[in-house]
């Protein structure tokens, strides 16, 4: 009795998991205007932009390159979540939307992040480990976004 128990079990999640696959998220990324992003007004010295492809834009611009997993249900849901959660908090795709002040404060948490290596999230880490920042890496993107900061700041009109 148990053991057929057991065996239903198992077909049901079975059954389950196959009919689970057709629910998706929507993994379209959306568009990319030039003069919106982080480059297009903003000093990015070609090692820094390295590290922010490699270990930052997946989850924080709209260029997401997308891994094998995501076409696997319940983990495509986790990672839509990431990423959505990524975007809304800095979105490098809408760097130039955000007031200088919001943008200073943006590149005060980056350095802030790194430094406590919350950022990349460990959870992404586990699958990407090439996207694992160095401490000379870490240390050059907080030299970069310190400096990016003051730069915004010295520009800041004066009240």
């Amino acid at each position: 009795m148990l053991r057929k128990i057991v065996k239903i079990s198992l077909v049901v999640l079975a059954v389950a998991f196959a009919l689970a696959q057709l629910i998706r998220p929507d993994f379209t990324n959306p568009p990319v205007i030039q003069t919106d992003t982080l480059t297009a007004t903003t000093n990015v010295p070609a090692d820094v932009q390295q590290i922010l492809t490699r270990s930052c834009n997946d989850c924080h611009s709209n260029s997401t390159q997308y891994p094998w997993y995501a076409r696997v249900t319940p983990f495509n849901w986790f990672l839509a979540s990431h990423i959505e959660d990524g975007r809304r908090e800095l979105n490098f795709s809408a760097w130039n939307t955000y007031s200088s002040e919001k943008k200073e404060k943006k590149l005060e948490e980056i350095c802030e992040q790194v430094e406590q290596a919350s950022m990349p999230l460990p959870s992404y880490l586990w699958i990407h480990r090439e996207a694992v920042l160095s401490e000379s890496e870490s240390r050059r993107l907080c030299e970069w976004a310190r400096s990016e900061g003051a730069r915004l700041s010295d520009s800041a009109p004066v009240e």
